[in-house]
């Protein structure tokens, strides 16, 4: 599951179905393991989103 509180990113469900995607796809992708280097990847999607980065190709190529 993603690790950030959907109340503290007042992002809609529809944004935040996205993010888990883009985050599911870069956790696999880049085989990421320890807790902070998930929570620092949830950090940067909700970030970038938040940024006006809201297509799901565009937020993966960014991360990876």
């Amino acid at each position: 599951m993603f690790p950030l509180d959907v109340s503290q990113t007042a992002l809609d469900d529809a944004a935040v179905a996205l993010c888990q995607r883009v985050y599911n796809h870069v956790i696999s992708v880049k085989q990421l393991n320890t807790d902070r280097d998930r929570e620092e990847l949830a950090s940067r999607i909700i970030q970038s989103f938040q940024h006006g980065v809201k297509d799901k190709d565009t937020l993966v190529r960014l991360l990876i």
